[in-house]
């Protein structure tokens, strides 16, 4: 996916590009030709589209070696009058990712929850407050320094640069979350082909992310064999035929299998095919809520649930995932960027709208992310005149530093 900032600085999807994943498995790259010749592909079909050359990416990881863990730092203020400066967020955040983790390990993303000042709790942003000692609460996601590697290397033998790996639940929920459903705390479950990522909100802040390594393409293997006919077959069938929820398929409903070798094709009843979908899906959501269970924070979740990812385009998975729950599920479509909005507003496209926001976000200069210090901030709220020539020179910027 292709992202552009428009003359106004506003950013637009301008080239979506899909290609079969192959090499993958379960998130891992399995055959490194093989993958190559995915993201190639994939690529030059978005080229083509956008009309833009592609130098570098950013690229989302996923796999069962991703794990995510709460750690907490401590620093003592050392500004002058105490007052809390942007060095001693970055120590405390730094303080607080100094945790012992197996040396094949890497660290993907530090993601600060909230902030303690001299036991007052519940900060969001301690920047200019008065204290003597400053805590930090952070959500530290890790993956494997190898598995990393090999997709790196994929995605640099098929001649594009990694600007980043990022962590694809959290793409996906910067694409498809509101800010009251992180506040009020939910769970967004991205059923992808190979894996089922999980990741719970609360506060506004990550509190657990995990990574299942079942997804869509068990479900098509399933119905390839059970109906003996290939994963292609099985796919289409399970896109347009099949459903997860076996009340809203009527009992004379009948679906035509194509034969294999020769074979004529065959009526089917469609609730054969959701007797063959339904109880895998009810593994996949089983297995979710029990790991997110397991780590105490099912009581988290009071702002529902959110299924995105091509295994929630299933007719009746929300509806499933809504009775194993029990509590308000719907579908994440990524936001409206503009630009080819009807080529991007599905599910299966969230996490790269998600990719393209945080590659965004971070191509920016500090001052445009607001997340400078406050000098520069102060600096930025005093050329309110200059503002349209400042988006100008950031787009500028975007165009020649991100493409």
């Amino acid at each position: 996916m292709v992202g552009e900032y428009n003359e106004n600085g506003v950013l637009e999807i301008i080239g979506v590009g899909v290609a079969p994943s192959n090499g993958l498995r379960r998130g891992v790259v399995v055959n490194i030709e093989s993958t190559l010749g995915s993201v190639a592909a994939a690529v030059e079909a978005a080229e083509l589209m956008s009309g833009r050359e592609v130098k570098d990416v950013y690229c989302g990881a996923a796999g069962a070696s991703v794990e995510g863990i709460n750690s907490r730092g401590v620093v003592a203020v050392t500004g002058r009058g105490r007052e809390i400066t942007r060095e001693d967020v970055d120590r405390v955040i730094e303080a607080a990712r100094a945790v012992v983790i197996p040396m094949d390990r890497e660290v993907l993303h530090v993601i600060p929850q909230s902030f303690i000042v001299d036991d007052q709790k519940g900060i969001r942003n301690p920047l200019d407050m008065i204290g003597v000692r400053l805590e930090a609460e952070v959500h530290i996601i890790t993956g494997s320094v190898t598995t990393a590697q090999n997709l790196v290397k994929c995605v640099n033998r098929a001649g594009f640069k990694v600007n980043r790996l990022m962590l694809q639940s959290l793409a996906a929920a910067r694409a498809v979350l509101s800010s009251d459903e992180k506040e009020l705390g939910c769970l967004l479950v991205d059923l992808g082909g190979g894996t089922t990522d999980v990741l719970v909100y609360s506060d506004g802040a990550p509190y657990f992310s995990s990574v299942i390594p079942v997804g869509g393409s068990q479900v098509t293997n399933d119905l390839s064999i059970m109906l003996s006919v290939p994963m292609d077959a099985a796919e289409r069938l399970k896109r347009e035929s099949a459903s997860a929820w076996l009340e809203s398929v009527e009992p004379g409903e009948t679906v035509v299998v194509p034969g294999v070798g020769g074979r004529a094709p065959a009526e089917v009843p469609r609730r054969r095919l959701c007797s063959i979908v339904q109880p895998r899906m009810e593994e996949i959501f089983g297995m979710v809520r029990e790991r997110v269970e397991k780590m105490g924070h099912w009581k988290h979740i009071k702002g529902g649930v959110v299924l995105t990812g091509g295994g929630a385009l299933v007719q009746g998975a929300a509806e499933l995932a809504q009775d194993m729950f029990r509590m308000p599920v719907r579908l994440g479509n990524p936001i409206t960027l503009g630009g080819l909005v009807e080529e991007y507003r599905s599910p299966l496209y969230a996490t790269a709208v998600g990719l393209v926001l945080m590659g965004a976000e971070e191509s920016m200069p500090p001052e445009a992310r607001g997340q400078g210090s406050t000098d520069r901030q102060a600096k930025g709220k005093g050329k309110g005149a200059e503002g349209g020539d400042t988006l100008g020179r950031i787009a500028d910027w975007i165009r020649k530093g991100f493409f």
